[in-house]
């Protein structure tokens, strides 16, 4: 029993020394969030960030200097077209669900904040979806829209014609509904390959988004780009503090395993 309490302080000693003690990584975070609702079928899911607390969130990132962009705010930057700001972060919503709209962007534009929402193109008008003008309207108000595929399928359970339809057509579609050019996806589940990146280049898409921790530079694939996921809080601003540690520490290991962020 004392061999095993040894080898516990020792791996947490070396752990905080390589928390607090190696040099900061670089980069910056993506946040992933679903929901922002207090919808009693959903509130207690594990997808939904209630309003309360998701507001309390955006004060955090406010007070502590963190400045929001858009993916194409990014790739702005990425072809030698702007700066970033010292501490940017981009906020991302997946699947269009209607909260986004009716609680979410209020609470994202009483902080002057903006953030990407993908939508499920043949989701909208759907029943807990936003209509396809609620979508429009987020894009007039200074809200990047990107693409979740069409049907939200897992991509890579699909045979090459699916999934270059699951991919092409959901832009495709936007695009001819009067959307400004779709130019972010988001791999559903964030399970995706390689060969995917190549359909995303074809069919003109500039980033993508998966679900695999850490920090992002203009460095970083744009075609890969990593996500912390914003679960349902149980312990309040420590736990958002917490998730933004997680992206630091991954970047850290990536950085000591790889050379890269």
């Amino acid at each position: 029993m004392r061999k095993v309490c040894v080898v516990i302080f020792a791996a947490i000693i070396f752990f905080t020394g390589f928390i607090f003690f190696t040099p900061e990584p670089e980069g910056f975070p993506i946040l992933e969030y679903h929901r922002v609702t207090n919808n009693p079928e959903f509130v207690d899911t594990v997808y939904n960030v209630p309003p309360d607390e998701f507001s309390a969130q955006l004060d955090y990132l406010q007070q502590n200097g963190y400045t929001t962009i858009t993916l194409q705010d990014f790739m702005r930057v990425v072809h030698g077209k702007g700066n970033l700001p010292d501490k940017p972060i981009i906020l991302t919503f997946d699947d269009g669900y209607a909260d986004n709209y009716s609680e979410m962007l209020p609470i994202l534009e009483s902080h002057g904040m903006t953030a990407v929402v993908y939508v499920v193109s043949n989701f909208l008008d759907f029943p807990g979806y936003m209509t396809l003008e609620q979508a429009r309207d987020l894009q007039r108000r200074g809200i990047e829209v990107g693409s979740h595929t069409a049907n939200h399928l897992t991509l890579t359970e699909l045979n090459q014609e699916k999934l270059e339809e699951e991919i092409g057509v959901s832009k495709t579609f936007l695009e001819w509904k009067d959307f400004q050019t779709i130019y972010s996806f988001s791999y559903p589940n964030g399970k995706y390959n390689h060969d995917m990146t190549k359909i995303l280049e074809r069919e003109k898409y500039l980033t993508a988004v998966t679900g695999e921790p850490g920090l992002n530079t203009t460095k970083t694939n744009p075609y890969l780009l990593k996500r912390i996921h914003i679960r349902k809080p149980h312990f309040g601003i420590t736990e958002f503090k917490l998730r933004l540690l997680k992206a630091k520490i991954f970047a850290k290991i990536s950085a000591l395993t790889t050379g890269e962020n």
